[in-house]
């Protein structure tokens, strides 16, 4: 019997697959596919935890930015509220000055008008003696214009004060 070189490179394939399996050849490539199979797994469930771990810290920063911009808008209506009470507070303040000040003017006014009366009644008052004396020394003389005199100063003194 003749073997052909097919034959032979039959009784080869067959003898190499039995020493691959001898070996474990098929055992360690179905190991590594596994091992690598389980490494993936890893990695995606690595990559599905970070993934959450992202989505969680987004969502925390965005509530932050939503507390962040609620925090400034109070800040912003406190602000005009009392920007608003320091101008109503101004305006008072500026409106009590100015009728303080009025009524400052108003009483120094009064006090001068009063002063120049007192003046005027003073004034009259002297020109009312000197012309009294002018007309008693012209009409009246001696010890009777002296008298004279005398009452009429002192009736007007008392009539002054």
């Amino acid at each position: 019997m003749t073997f052909d070189a097919t034959f032979w490179a039959l009784i080869g394939l067959i003898l190499f697959l039995a020493l691959m399996i001898y070996i474990k050849i098929p055992g360690k490539i179905a190991e590594g596919l596994d091992k690598r199979s389980d490494d993936i797994r890893t990695e995606l469930e690595e990559a599905r935890r970070l993934r959450e771990e992202a989505q969680a810290l987004l969502a925390e920063y965005q509530r932050k930015q939503r507390e962040a911009e609620r925090e400034a808008e109070d800040i912003i209506s406190q602000a005009q509220r009392e920007a608003k009470a320091m101008a109503t507070e101004a305006k008072a303040k500026l409106e009590a000055y100015v009728t303080r000040r009025q009524k400052q003017a108003e009483d120094k006014i009064a006090q001068a008008e009063a002063q120049a009366v007192q003046d005027v009644r003073t004034r009259s008052v002297d020109v009312a003696i000197q012309a009294a004396e002018i007309i008693i020394a012209d009409k009246v003389s001696g010890k009777l214009a002296d008298e004279l005199i005398g009452k009429s100063i002192k009736d007007v003194a008392a009539k002054l004060n």
